[in-house]
C-alpha cells in the first residue's frame, strides 16, 4: 500500500494502554505503527460477526481495530491481554 493510514484510538483503548507496563506499550506502539502502513498485515484476522473489527497479535496482547478505507483511518478499539480482550466486545 502506498498511502499511510491515520491511526486513532478510542477512549477505551487509551485507558487500557495507560495501565500497561512500558515495554508492553512500546511493543504495541510498534505494531500500531505497522498498521498505519498496512492495516491488514499477515496474521491479522477479521473478527467473526458483523462487527467489521480486525485483530492483530502483539505478543500475549491483542489489538482490536476497525479499518475505514474511504478515510484512510485505522481506529484502535481495544488493547488487552489475550485472556481479557474479547470480554467487552
Amino acid at each position: 500500500m502506498s498511502d499511510l493510514y491515520t491511526v486513532s484510538f478510542a477512549d477505551q483503548a487509551l485507558k487500557q494502554l495507560g495501565k500497561l507496563d512500558k515495554p508492553i506499550r512500546l511493543r504495541i506502539a510498534r505494531k500500531v505503527q505497522e498498521l498505519a502502513a498496512d492495516p491488514r498485515p499477515s496474521g491479522s484476522i477479521p473478527l467473526k460477526g458483523d462487527t467489521g473489527a480486525w485483530r492483530v497479535k502483539a505478543g500475549d496482547y491483542r489489538i482490536i481495530y476497525m479499518i475505514h478505507d474511504g478515510q484512510l483511518v485505522v481506529l484502535v478499539l481495544s488493547v488487552a491481554h489475550r485472556r481479557e480482550v474479547y470480554r467487552d466486545l
